[in-house]
């Protein structure tokens, strides 16, 4: 009996030793794995000048005498706005929805990873807010393919505690909103809240605040403009996100989830807005002006992706009689109610 006792607590220990041994293995290999990958071995990385100065492709806005936007030059339409720009209550249900422990974490959640990893993503992803901010700036959406899918993954991480390093949490905040594409020429929250409402994002109520940030789960699928009743729902469960982190409670929940979503679709593009004609001349003289004045490292500036703001004497409300817009007779209405 003893020997059989003696027999069983050898293989008890032998089990621990290889237990560790492999665990101790595998941190190992992903060290290596993550070390090579910092060393762009598995493809670029972003350099330090690049987490400094990441790529911002902005448009130049048109302005009037008055002070009004009157047209923009763009490749994507994008305008940036600070984090003191943005009204909390936006704030508040982007960190709730989209990643509660946001101000816990640097960079990566690693109680959502492991959760994540455990279900084998049926839950879907563990990104963090930072995690996406470094995908949207350096690699695009991920590979189909899974090897090269976890090659991102790795890379996004590494991206992402770079980021959480580089800048405060209000500036990923910033950048993240300045980044996401909304759909229907809305680059960004300020051009979004423009297109959609009219209005500058300040302004923007929790209702509204919230359909941007359930767009923002897959901007084509909760395309408001064509999948209204989607929309509306997935709103409310960012509603309901900032019920369970204590932003709201449930009687203004339940009277905010019952609003239709009012939209005042003002789509922005090249041929549309006020002033039509002296804007495309200035276009004209915009691109002559670029190529003699450089920028102060000697390079090209662009209009299209710049950030340029072209100041003018025009005054908006004179381009507009009697209060009647300039737009196309193929502009949809501007108040839609969802």
């Amino acid at each position: 009996m003893a020997q059989k006792n003696n027999t069983t607590v050898k293989d008890i220990n032998y089990y621990k030793k290889k237990f560790w041994k492999l665990f101790f293995y595998g941190l190992g290999v992903m060290a290596l794995f993550f070390t090579l990958a910092s060393w762009g071995f598995f493809g670029n990385m972003p350099s330090f000048e690049d987490l400094e100065n990441p790529e911002s492709n902005l448009a130049t806005e048109v302005i009037s005498s008055d002070g009004v936007t009157i047209g923009k030059f763009y490749n994507e339409n994008r305008t940036p706005i600070k984090y003191e720009d943005l009204p909390p209550h936006l704030v508040k249900a982007l960190v709730a929805t989209e990643d509660e422990r946001f101000y816990e974490h640097s960079g990566i959640d690693a109680k959502r990873t492991f959760g994540a990893a455990l279900k084998l993503g049926s839950d879907g992803g563990a990104s963090t807010l930072t995690q996406q901010l470094a995908k949207l700036l350096f690699h695009g959406e991920g590979s189909s393919f899974k090897p090269f899918r976890i090659i991102q993954k790795v890379k996004e991480w590494i991206i992402a505690v770079k980021l959480e390093r580089q800048y405060t949490k209000n500036e990923i905040i910033a950048m993240y909103l300045n980044k996401a594409d909304f759909v229907n020429t809305a680059v960004g929250i300020r051009s979004a809240s423009k297109v959609y409402f009219g209005k500058e994002p300040r302004d923007l109520t929790i209702d509204e605040a919230a359909m941007f940030v359930g767009m923002l789960k897959n901007p084509s699928l909760y395309n408001p403009l064509r999948r209204a009743e989607k929309v509306r729902l997935r709103r409310n469960t960012v509603l309901d996100q900032m019920v369970r982190n204590g932003i709201l409670d449930q009687a203004t929940k339940d009277k905010l989830g019952q609003q239709p979503i009012v939209l005042h679709f003002h789509p922005e593009s090249h041929k549309e807005g006020t002033a039509t004609y002296f804007r495309e001349f200035l276009r004209e003289y915009m691109k002559n002006w670029a190529k003699e004045n450089k920028k102060a490292d000697g390079s090209d500036w662009d209009i299209y992706s710049d950030g340029l703001k072209i100041y003018t004497t025009i005054d908006s409300k004179i381009q507009e009689p009697c209060g009647r817009s300039s737009a196309s007779p193929h502009e949809k209405p501007a108040e839609t109610i969802l």
